[in-house]
């Protein structure tokens, strides 16, 4: 299929499927490629490597592009597909192949998802970006509004969403099972890569750059600094100006069910309950945030969400678990009027802990996505034959609420926030943090796309 061709094929696709309601969408049914799609893996080690292998493994993946800051990282894809051309900047790569790449994945730092995405939609390629959805609040805004512009075939990365879990949480909502939930406890208790450093006063140090390494495009739209081994290799999520700490992390895969099919939508007030190890560089060694829903009509009345993280900061524990169980060290428990239900993250089901007879007439759970690969379902999305699960608009009010949660792990103290115009009220230095520092120079031109 041409580029032309399969271009103008989606943008009519997608622009259909966005009039469907996301709470009936069931993708196709044993659907198979008869035709592969060009793709570019950026990022080609550690996640960005399995997201791009795992494009590689649906069969329906005809490699074009590799692009690495670092360019010997690409060393395995390139010896498995060697017509794969090889790039240190994703930006020279769309100048040189924009027409011929359908569609491409990013695993890369945290702050680097969003002037990928933007461009890559600009070009109209499908886009696959791991989680967190972005850096800061207003690039999740302006990802949702470029996704519905372009017409985006866009998914981010929490691949619990094309599993039975999400089939599940949705049944158990549309069957009544699932209703006036008023508090959800939810974790993140394993270690962290930044939790030996201790107390952190200042950056890092520089040690020596790789050989090959583009620093510049690495650092992308953050502030320059020195490259240290404690940003590179995955050390950057507990830094403050390129990850988003481990609810960045780890509330994609934990969260995402009771926030798409409970409608959160975004929370009233943030509180940071608790912060050990608080600093200006690093997210702190553990953490307790709590968020405060509105009513969103009958069975959704007002609800909490309260976060924890660090090794020992542990959710209390429900009294129907008894002393021989204890909530997993990444998971949830969720409390309703009647039931309380315990679960873990991806593709966790569910379970009711409460003694009841519904446990005996549980209702059956749809076939649908249930046995569909997250990456599956984005390739298929990429050929016009299904919607992306987690589409930048169901992505994207998701990924906002993590980002006022890494504003109060940062700040302290309780925000006050305004849905409807999008601010923080009672404190100016964390409604500033919606947006965030100022693109370096050189890299304005992915905010006014």
């Amino acid at each position: 299929m041409t580029k032309t061709t399969r271009r103008s094929f989606l943008k009519t696709t997608a622009a259909a499927s966005a009039a469907i309601s996301t709470f009936n969408i069931l993708p196709a049914q044993g659907a198979e490629s008869s035709d592969k799609v060009n793709l570019a893996i950026i990022g080609c080690t550690n996640q960005g490597g399995g997201i791009g292998k795992g494009a590689i493994d649906t069969g329906m993946a005809n490699v074009v592009a590799l692009c690495d800051v670092e360019p010997s990282r690409t060393g395995r894809f390139k010896e498995q597909h060697p017509g794969a051309k090889v790039y240190d900047d994703f930006r020279k790569m769309f100048d040189d192949m924009g027409g011929k790449i359908d569609a491409c994945t990013a695993g890369v730092p945290d702050h680097a998802h969003f002037p990928i995405a933007m461009r890559a939609m600009a070009e109209g390629t499908a886009v696959y970006v791991e989680k967190p959805l972005a850096h800061t609040f207003e690039e999740c805004e302006l990802l949702i509004a470029a996704e519905k512009k372009h017409n985006g075939i866009c998914q981010m990365g929490n691949q619990g969403h094309s599993s039975a879990q999400r089939m599940q949480f949705k049944t158990w909502v549309e069957k009544g099972i699932i209703k006036n939930v008023r508090r959800v406890d939810a974790c993140m208790n394993k270690g962290r890569r930044w939790h030996p450093w201790g107390n952190v006063t200042a950056f890092p140090d520089a040690d020596p750059m790789p050989a090959g390494m583009n620093w510049d495009v690495w650092t992308g739209t953050a502030p320059m600094h020195n490259y240290s081994r404690r940003f590179d290799g995955g050390n950057w999520r507990g830094w403050y100006d390129y990850g988003n700490g481990a609810f960045g992390d780890w509330g994609p895969h934990t969260l995402d069910t009771i926030h798409r099919f409970l409608k959160l939508g975004l929370p009233y007030e943030i509180r940071a309950d608790k912060l050990e190890g608080q600093n200006d560089f690093i997210y702190p060694l553990a953490t307790t945030i709590a968020f405060e829903f509105a009513e969103r009509g009958p069975g959704m009345p007002a609800m909490s969400i309260n976060w924890y993280d660090g090794v020992k900061n542990k959710p209390p524990k429900p009294k129907e678990l008894g002393e021989k169980q204890n909530v997993p060290g990444c998971g949830k428990v969720m409390y309703s009027d009647d039931l309380t239900f315990l679960g873990g993250t991806h593709s966790g089901k569910l379970s009711i802990l409460t003694d009841t007879d519904l446990k005996d007439d549980l209702p059956e759970i749809p076939s649908g996505d249930t046995n569909q690969h997250h990456m599956k379902n984005f390739m298929l999305a990429a050929m016009g034959k299904e919607e992306c699960n987690s589409k930048f608009a169901v992505s994207g009010p998701l990924t906002q609420v993590f980002m006022l949660g890494c504003i109060a792990q940062r700040l302290g103290g309780t925000l006050k926030f305004d849905a409807e115009k999008k601010e923080i009220t009672n404190n100016q230095r964390a409604n500033q943090l919606l947006k965030g520092h100022a693109p370096r120079k050189g890299w304005e031109e992915f905010y006014t796309m």
